[in-house]
């Protein structure tokens, strides 16, 4: 048996009332709280005050399929100033690369070079540089049509986003994709500030390359602690939601980094990881 003082915070789309008087003989009864769901939210959380074995219900979330979470309880939302966030398969559902290459004929080529590179197993710039090379003479009307016909908001974003607005929390959309999509969905969400890469376009075409400066992970970093330095110096909160290898440094300089249906290399190191409920299963963390 470990005593543990932090809270840990179960989540997922639904949670059996079987389960929670399963967890009953693992964290004391009167500390088991059910959190309030906001409008629109995609998940059901309690948060167990008091737990008598962490590594049971570790276990028993594994098998309900729940995700988990140790977070301190003093751990406020008022306190967080800055919300960075990835955009292909964080903020949105899809990979915009991988989708501009459908339109090319290239898709396939391209998603597996994306998913080797979101694994770590290439280096991003010379990733991105190799699969953008595919798009040259390719009509820049095509941007428009991944915008208007492929991007889904992922569950939970407009909860995630309305609260942190609510509580004053600045947000920052910092992506390894395209200003074509960041710009838009910073108007379309009201979003603070977004750094993405410029896809270079001549006569109504695309040529094939990106514009220096090319946003890797380290200038993803270096984003995040521009935001730090503006908003936060009061000492809050600073977090960061990733799903790839090119988040990690960006999620090793916030103070609470979280993995969303992430690769096993961002999960294994971020402060949390969220597997099974929306972006709004992110405000859960905080009290």
């Amino acid at each position: 048996m470990t005593d543990v003082r932090s809270d840990v915070v179960v989540q997922g789309a639904s949670v059996e009332s079987e389960f929670v008087e399963a967890i009953s003989a693992i964290a004391e009864p009167d500390a088991i709280e059910m959190v309030p769901a906001r409008e629109g939210a995609t998940v059901v959380a309690w948060r167990l005050r008091a737990v008598r074995d962490i590594h049971g219900l570790a276990e028993a979330c594994t098998a309900a399929g729940l995700d988990f979470a140790i977070v301190p309880p003093e751990r406020r939302l008022a306190d967080l100033r800055v919300l960075a966030m990835d955009m292909d398969s964080t903020l949105i559902t899809i990979e915009c690369i991988d989708e501009i290459a459908d339109y090319a004929g290239v898709k396939a080529e391209v998603a597996a070079v994306t998913a080797r590179a979101m694994r770590g197993e290439l280096d991003f710039a010379a990733s991105l540089a190799m699969r953008v090379a595919l798009f040259r003479g390719l009509p820049a009307s095509v941007l428009d049509a991944v915008y208007r016909e492929r991007i889904e908001l992922t569950p939970g974003a407009g909860v995630l986003l309305a609260a942190a607005r609510a509580s004053g929390v600045r947000t920052l959309l910092v992506s390894g994709g395209f200003t074509c999509f960041t710009d838009r969905l910073r108007e379309r969400l009201g979003l603070d500030e977004t750094v993405a890469n410029v896809l270079e376009v001549v006569d109504g075409k695309l040529t094939g390359r990106v514009l220096d400066p090319v946003v890797d992970a380290g200038r993803k970093a270096v984003a995040l602690a521009a935001m730090r330095a503006r908003y936060a110096r009061d000492g809050g909160l600073v977090a960061a939601i990733g799903d790839g290898a090119n988040d990690l440094p960006m999620l090793r300089a916030a103070d609470v980094s979280i993995a969303y249906r992430a690769k096993p290399v961002v999960r294994d190191q971020a402060s949390h990881a969220i597997d099974h409920g929306g972006l709004d299963a992110v405000l859960n963390l905080f009290t």
